[in-house]
């Protein structure tokens, strides 16, 4: 099966996501990019064997809903929430959206990593992105292999 063009991804959709939130610069968009295909492969819109993740970002519900209720909706916040809520669409909710919705997606992508302790890999090599990855988007228990990831994150930085 294949998946969605990445260059269209990163620069069509990633790019001007992270922009609108004020939350760009290369890595933060290859950091993105390169998740989408470390946890989709930029294909899959719900997650294989039946679990809770949704879109290309397979971000579960719980972790969305936590992104408004404990940050989102508080002063540090308050400004991204009132430009997600611009990306949204008013037929779904917001967790639906994270299916159909690249745009917002990628963005609530973005404010995971934002909310973590730690800055960013300071370049776009892609075994720091992918380590970032694996410890601050996917977690320890989660399947993500850092080393197996490493072409995903190439990828996302040479498009």
């Amino acid at each position: 099966m294949s998946g969605i063009d990445v260059g269209q991804l990163k620069h069509l959709v990633v790019a001007p996501a992270l922009a609108a939130l004020g939350l760009d610069g290369d890595v933060a968009v290859n950091l993105v990019t390169g998740t989408a295909l470390a946890e989709s492969r930029g294909t899959y819109v719900r997650q294989i064997g039946g679990g809770p993740a949704l879109g290309l970002w397979q971000m579960e519900p719980a972790t969305h809903d936590d992104c408004w209720v404990n940050f989102l909706c508080y002063p540090a916040g308050k400004r991204f929430g009132r430009i997600l809520q611009g990306m949204l669409s008013q037929d779904l909710p917001r967790s639906a959206q994270l299916v159909s919705n690249l745009r917002y997606a990628s963005a609530m992508a973005r404010i995971r990593y934002y909310r973590v302790s730690a800055a960013l890999p300071a370049t776009s090599d892609p075994a720091a992105l992918s380590r970032f990855h694996k410890q601050y988007y996917n977690t320890a228990a989660g399947a993500a292999d850092p080393l197996s990831n490493i072409p995903y994150f190439r990828q996302a930085a040479m498009v």
